[in-house]
Parts: structure tokens; C-alpha cells; sequence
């Protein structure tokens, strides 16, 4: 979510309070309905022009709030403004192009699935970019997600009109989605100046609305068209833009932070669980799509890597013994 997408950060061990998951959890939430307003998007209006539209209703309600909550706003360096501007191309804008334009292809439900890799993905680009050392309970983790992508692939989707090649171009675009995701998990780690949450997603939703702009006028210019317009389906993929420009956006943004300073690293990283959850049982039950036994396999395996991944070892006290 950043300003768009979801700011993870499964660094460091926060203070352990009730209200940290619970916060945490509710945020996963609401990315989660976002990859069913993605499939009702993507009916209608083209990837770069609903996002466009998305940050150009996030934006006054970011810049309102910054005006009552008056966050600092530090000057980034030359690197760190590089590392912003790569931030809000792969997560406000490729995030949410790729999204819409998999879900167009393939069922909001097979995309929930792809969705719940985030950690597993994060935690394997860690390690191949980053050089981090895995434990076995992460490679776990990322083998169970891997296995569970792998099986929805093969298997039946819950949309049989959709060709199965399609299907497959779907499937993957989402994970591409998920990789820009991590992209932007990535550069927050890099940044060498911290930035208020609210400052942050002001400045990535800013971004992306300058980024999704021109690329919007190009696909308008080159009459590059999906469907035809339907007047009750724009209508409804207008509505879905809105709210994932105020509810995943704006508020899920603003719960995931609020969570995230209260709870654990492996609390936040167990809760994102929720995502895949919300935008499986929301393809069934707002898009009426049926889900297949593979489709809930996976889902099953994608679940099980998220919570092995995110079990961590307790370490041991560096003094074994209090003076008495």
C-alpha cells in the first residue's frame, strides 16, 4: 500500500501490545478488498488510467490530514530521492497496474492467493539481494508459498471462460505485482533518512500520480481500449477506485503504522495472513466466484508459509544469571 500499498517493515522487534496485531491485522484487511476492486476495475477502465484516478483521490485527503497532523518533512539527500522516486514507480504505480491488468485475466480469487506470498517474496529477495542469511523456518516458508503459487498455476480456476494461457498471464502479472511490492519494501530499508508514515504516503501517492499521469495520456493517445463502456459496469469500477483510493490507501496505510509500532516483527509478518484470507472469501462472496479444491489447497499452502515464515527463535539472554 505504501501510500498505495502496504508499508512493510518486518525489521526489529516492536513492544508487544494487544492493539499491535489487532491494527496490524485490520490493515491487511483492507489490501485485501483491494484485489477485489481490482477485478472490478479492471472490467471497465485501463490499468494506468485507474490508477492515475486512484492517487488523484488519495491525495487531497493525504495533504488534508498532513495539514491537522503538521508531520515533519526532512530534505532527502540525492540517494535517498532516487530511492523515493524507484518507491513509488514499482509500489504506487507498477503495483497497481500490474494488479488490475492480472485480475483482468485471471480470478480475483487466484490473485488473493498470489497476493499472501508478500512475505515469503520479501523474505527471498532479502536474500538474494540483500545477502541475508535465511533460517530454516523461512526457507520453509518460501518452499510452502512457492508450492502453493505452483499448484494454482496447474490447476482450475473458479472463471472457466478464461482461457488457462490467460489464466497463467494473470497469475503472473499478480506476482509481478508482488515483486514491485517488495521493491518498495526493499527501498524503505535503504533510506538513510526516516520519514513520518504520513509524510511518506503523502509523498508516494504524489508520485505516483505524477508517474501514472503521462503514461495515461499515452495508452488514451494510442486509443488503446479493453472493452466497450458500460455504463453500470464504469459506474461500479469508478466506485471500486474510490475506495481503494480512501480504504486501502488512506486508512489501511494509517493502520498498518499505528499497528506496526505496537507489535512484534513476527506479529506484523503473521498478520498479513488476513490479505489472502479478505480477498479469497471477498472474490466468493461480493464477485460470487466458485473456488476449486486447488484454488483452497493453495490458499492453504500459501497460509501455512506465512505463518511458519514468520516464526521466529526467542534469543537467548547474553547474561545467564542476575547477581543475587
Amino acid at each position: 500500500m505504501s501510500s498505495s500499498n502496504t508499508p512493510t517493515n518486518f525489521d526489529g522487534e516492536g513492544r508487544r501490545d494487544l492493539w499491535g496485531p489487532v491494527l496490524c491485522g485490520a490493515a491487511m484487511a483492507t489490501v485485501g478488498t483491494s484485489v477485489v476492486a481490482s477485478k472490478v476495475i479492471g472490467i471497465q477502465v485501463e490499468p494506468f488510467a485507474a490508477t492515475a484516478l486512484r492517487h488523484l483521490l488519495a491525495l487531497p485527503v493525504l495533504v488534508l490530514l498532513c495539514w491537522l497532523f503538521q508531520p515533519s518533512w526532512p530534505r532527502p539527500s540525492r540517494r535517498d530521492a532516487l530511492i523515493l522516486l524507484l518507491q513509488a514507480a514499482s509500489g504506487s504505480v507498477g503495483y497497481t497496474v500490474l494488479l488490475i491488468a492480472g485480475t483482468s485475466m485471471a480470478s480475483a480469487a487466484d490473485a488473493g492467493v498470489v497476493a499472501g506470498t508478500l512475505p515469503a517474496m520479501a523474505a527471498l529477495f532479502a536474500i538474494l539481494i540483500l545477502g541475508e542469511r535465511p533460517g530454516l523456518l523461512a526457507l520453509v516458508g518460501i518452499a510452502l508459498t512457492t508450492a502453493g503459487v505452483l499448484l494454482l498455476s496447474m490447476g482450475g480456476g473458479s472463471e472457466h471462460s478464461v482461457p488457462l494461457p490467460h489464466r497463467s498471464l494473470g497469475i503472473a502479472l499478480v506476482a509481478a505485482a508482488v515483486a514491485c511490492e517488495v521493491v518498495f519494501i526493499l527501498g524503505q530499508r535503504r533510506l538513510l533518512t526516516p520519514i513520518e508514515p504520513l509524510a511518506m504516503a503523502t509523498l508516494m501517492s504524489l508520485g505516483g500520480l505524477l508517474l501514472s499521469l503521462p503514461a495515461a495520456g499515452i495508452v488514451w493517445a494510442m486509443g488503446w481500449s479493453q472493452v466497450a463502456v458500460d455504463t453500470k459496469s464504469m459506474w461500479a469500477a469508478l466506485a471500486a477506485i474510490a475506495w481503494y483510493a480512501w480504504v486501502p490507501t488512506v486508512i489501511g496505510f494509517w493502520l498498518w503504522y499505528a499497528g506496526a509500532r505496537r507489535a512484534t516483527a513476527t506479529q506484523a509478518a503473521a498478520s498479513t495472513a488476513w490479505l489472502p484470507l479478505v480477498a479469497v472469501t471477498g472474490a466468493a462472496a461480493a464477485l460470487g466466484e466458485s473456488l476449486t479444491a486447488s484454488q483452497l489447497t493453495a490458499l492453504a499452502l500459501v497460509l501455512a508459509g506465512v505463518l511458519v515464515g514468520s516464526i521466529t527463535w526467542p534469543k537467548r539472554e547474553q547474561s545467564r544469571s542476575q547477581p543475587n
